[in-house]
C-alpha cells in the first residue's frame, strides 16, 4: 500500500531533524532544468507567476537563487521533516521512532512541483512552487505536462515495492492530477473527510488536510495493507461512515 499526499507551503528549516537518515530526491536533474527558468525571473515576475504577495516573491526570488547541489544536513533537511503544513500536523513525523520514519520510506511519497516525487527522508532545499503554476518550459505549457510522465513511472514503481497494489490518495486534487492514473494498473482509494455543519457533513479544507496526516499516521502505526482495514481509521473524532461512502472513496465523518 502506497500513499501519496501534498507539499506544503509552510516549511521548518528551525527545528532541528529528528534523524541522521536520510536519501537524495532522484529527479533533481529535472528540478534543475525548472531552476534554470526561475532564476531568470526578478522578485516581481515571480510574485506574478505564482499569484503571491511582493514580500513573499522577493523570499522565493532568494530561494531560486541560492538553491544548488550537492545537497548535504548543513544546507538541506529530510522532506517530511521540513514540510510543516495541516497535513505534516496531522502526521508529526518528529514524534515518530527512527524505525518508523524508515518504514515511512516504502509507504509514502510526496508530490512536488519542484521535485517531482520526493521520499520522506529525501534531502530538500527550500523552496515554494506549487504544480498548478503556469511555468512553461520548452514544449511543455506547465507543470503538469512537465512532470506528468516523470513522476507516474515513479508512483508505479514504489506501489510495486511497497508490498500492496493499493494507492491511497491523500492528496489534494491540484497534485493528485500530475499522475495518469489510467497507466498504474493498480486499486486506488481516496479517503474523504467531512465534519457535520449547518445541518450536513462538509469537507472543511483545514480539518481535511490534517485528517489526510492522521490517516498516514494510522496506516503506517497499524501496517495497514488492505483497503478494508482503513475502516478502522478512527483518530481526532472521525469515524467510517458507510451511509455515504461510496466506491474508491471511505468517507469518514464527525460531529
Amino acid at each position: 500500500m502506497l500513499i501519496v499526499i501534498s507539499p506544503a507551503k509552510s516549511l521548518d528549516y528551525k527545528t532541528p531533524a529528528t534523524t541522521a537518515q536520510f536519501t537524495m530526491p532522484e529527479m533533481l536533474d529535472d528540478s534543475e532544468k525548472l531552476l534554470t527558468k526561475l532564476r531568470k525571473l526578478n522578485p516581481k515576475k515571480v510574485s506574478e507567476l505564482m499569484g503571491i504577495s511582493a514580500n513573499l516573491g522577493q523570499l522565493n526570488f532568494e530561494r531560486f537563487q541560492t538553491w544548488h547541489q550537492p545537497f548535504t544536513p548543513g544546507n538541506a533537511k529530510q522532506a517530511v521533516l521540513a514540510f510543516s503544513g495541516d497535513v505534516y500536523q496531522g502526521l508529526d513525523a518528529g514524534s515518530l521512532s527512527e524505525e518508523q520514519l524508515l518504514k515511512l520510506q516504502s509507504k509514502l511519497r510526496i508530490l512536488s512541483g519542484l521535485y517531482g516525487v520526493l521520499k520522506p527522508l529525501d534531502l530538500m532545499q527550500p523552496y515554494r512552487l506549487e504544480m498548478g503554476t503556469k511555468l512553461k518550459y520548452q514544449r511543455s505549457a506547465d507543470l503538469y505536462a512537465f512532470w506528468k510522465t516523470k513522476i507516474t513511472p515513479k508512483v508505479k514503481e514504489a506501489i510495486a515495492e511497497s508490498g500492496s497494489n493499493v494507492l491511497v490518495n491523500l492528496a489534494s486534487n491540484e497534485y493528485y492530477k500530475s499522475i495518469d492514473t489510467k497507466k498504474l494498473d493498480c486499486e486506488i482509494v481516496t479517503p474523504e473527510f467531512r465534519d457535520f455543519k449547518n445541518g450536513q457533513y462538509k469537507m472543511i479544507s483545514f480539518f481535511a488536510k490534517k485528517a489526510r496526516g492522521l490517516m498516514t499516521r494510522f496506516i503506517l502505526e497499524n501496517d495497514i495493507d488492505r483497503v478494508e482495514d482503513l475502516q478502522a481509521f478512527d483518530s481526532d473524532g472521525y469515524n467510517f461512515n458507510p451511509r455515504i461512502s461510496t466506491v474508491g472513496k471511505p468517507a469518514f465523518t464527525r460531529g
